[in-house]
């Protein structure tokens, strides 16, 4: 069971999560957890944004102590309508407002002119949409104006999907944002936001900003719109009414692109109240940048961590290389466990020693994690790939070769970051910071050498034939293992984090001093 939640009157700093902490684990979430511990100092809120309430179970994270007041929201909960709503006209005028940004997600202009128009649109839509505000959420829901919004921007695009799915998708799309203004109004007093991604967490941060004249700090581990990207282009619960041969497989949607362009716009909506916007490198700076970002408030913070906790194992290991493999990460598609295990196999033929582990968390896609059982089996792999479930990091470096991850996303890991502290060598696919973490990033941090190697995505043979590489060359093994312990104690300890986020905090409540 969870720990009573705390309800306090005023917090400094109102940090906004979704889908993360405290009930996901993994790096986001031990990222604000060694956030919240670093500054006993400061008294935090805490508001959660999840899905829907039975997409998540138990706190995975024991909230510290100064964490003052939890308060958590499902936005897709409730979406269904009363039986027999009352019939409402609907003020033209004011949905007049939601028209203009509905037109603008039907339409990609990327001009400066046009974004700021939509910047100003949606700014007129979060003032008709706050408590007493000039659309009512059941007029949204009920009117005849909303009908007519949606089967007028239907009628524009009406190939795909059916007009029952494009309906539904609207409200879908759209209702959120009425409970978002609900929280922005409600929140407890405090001194600065802080939004741990764009999303809806992040345009609940541009509403608090611009409602109560807050500091907004965003920081991006990954970037959010990029990822809902690749979400929506996979979908299968977005629908497309045309037959095979009425579809041109190189297009997207509108259905899809609608989404996207709403995701893209929430970000900008962001982007436009934060400063600073924070990436953990420089490749997501760039497209922070790219993406509607003002590049002279955006700046890098790398992840960071507490070095006292690996360098002990270091002394553990065997004098030779185990022929351990290890996966540390939740068994999720984005992981893409099978290219892992289909590599075993040709490991496994060289090397008839090798053994696989995978250690994270098997409940958030049973099915997947069941595909991948059916994968080891079908390659005759069961006595060398175990499942591990979740395990102590401490406990399995000093006995692993290889920290290994087959991702086809990531941010700044922090497991590669523990695997230098534990000079464990590592090999990684080309995706996020990992290129940046195992060979450098400037002149001077490539000196160092590399701490593993890197290859490309979904290719299980190279992904093998690097892991050999270093499994069966001690000489190569022990290079990687010291330039990964040189990379991390240079330039990526939590002191190192914990000062950069000081300098920032302080900042940001100093400015709302003098505002306020």
């Amino acid at each position: 069971m969870n720990a009573p939640i705390p309800k306090a009157q005023q917090a400094d700093i109102a940090l906004l999560l979704e889908g993360t902490y405290p009930y996901v684990s993994g790096g986001v979430s031990s990222w604000v957890q060694q956030i919240l511990q670093a500054y006993p100092q400061y008294k935090f809120a805490i508001v959660f944004l999840g899905s829907k309430r039975e997409d998540y179970a138990e706190f995975r994270y024991k909230l510290p102590a100064n964490v003052v007041h939890f308060q958590e929201h499902f936005l897709y909960d409730d979406l269904s309508s009363p039986e027999e709503p009352m019939p409402v006209k609907g003020n033209p005028q004011d949905f007049e407002k939601i028209k203009k940004f509905l037109r603008s997600l039907e339409t990609y202009d990327e001009s400066p002119e046009a974004r700021q128009t939509i910047l100003a649109e949606i700014l007129e839509i979060t003032q008709a949409i706050r408590p007493n505000g000039g659309i009512p959420l059941d007029d949204f829901l009920h009117s005849e104006e909303a009908w007519n919004l949606i089967r007028e921007s239907y009628q524009r695009h009406c190939t795909d999907p059916s007009f029952v799915d494009f309906f539904w998708t609207v409200r879908i799309m759209f209702k959120p944002l009425w409970l978002l203004s609900e929280i922005a109004e409600n929140l407890i007093p405090v001194r600065i936001l802080h939004t741990v991604s764009t999303g809806y967490a992040g345009f609940l941060g541009g509403l608090l900003h611009h409602q109560r004249q807050l500091p907004l700090i965003l920081s991006e581990h990954g970037i959010y719109t990029k990822e809902r990207q690749i979400d929506l282009l996979k979908s299968s619960w977005i629908r497309d009414n045309r037959n095979l041969f009425q579809r041109d497989p190189m297009e997207v949607s509108f259905f899809r692109q609608m989404w996207i362009q709403f995701f893209e716009w929430m970000g900008r909506f962001c982007y436009n109240a934060a400063n600073p916007i924070i990436a953990l490198y420089e490749a997501n700076r760039l497209r922070q940048i790219s993406d509607g970002a003002d590049a002279e408030r955006t700046r890098n913070v790398p992840n960071g961590i507490r070095l006292e906790r690996f360098v002990p194992l270091r002394s553990m290991r065997t004098a030779t290389t185990p022929p351990v493999l290890c996966l540390i990460g939740r068994v999720v598609p984005i992981k893409d466990i099978k290219t892992f295990i289909r590599s075993m196999r040709r490991i496994v033929n060289k090397l008839p020693q090798a053994q696989a582990w995978i250690a994270g968390p098997t409940d958030e896609d049973p099915g997947y994690v069941q595909e991948c059982k059916n994968l080891v089996a079908s390659l005759s792999l069961q006595n060398h790939v175990k499942f591990l479930g979740m395990q102590r990091v401490e406990d399995l470096m000093p006995l692993v070769g290889l920290v290994v991850l087959s991702s086809v996303s990531e941010a700044l890991p922090l497991v590669i970051l523990e695997a230098q502290a534990s000079g464990v060598p590592v090999v990684s696919t080309d995706v996020g910071s990992c290129s940046q973490l195992i060979n450098g990033l400037d002149e001077a941090d490539q000196a160092l050498g590399s701490c593993g190697r890197i290859v490309g995505i979904a290719n299980p043979e190279a992904l093998a034939d690097a892991s050999l590489e270093l499994l069966t060359d001690s000489h190569k093994w022990q290079e990687a293992s010291a330039a990964g312990i040189a990379r991390v104690e240079r330039y990526y300890t939590d002191d190192l984090l914990f000062e950069r986020y000081r300098q920032i905090y302080d900042s940001a409540l100093d400015s709302s001093r003098e505002a306020h």
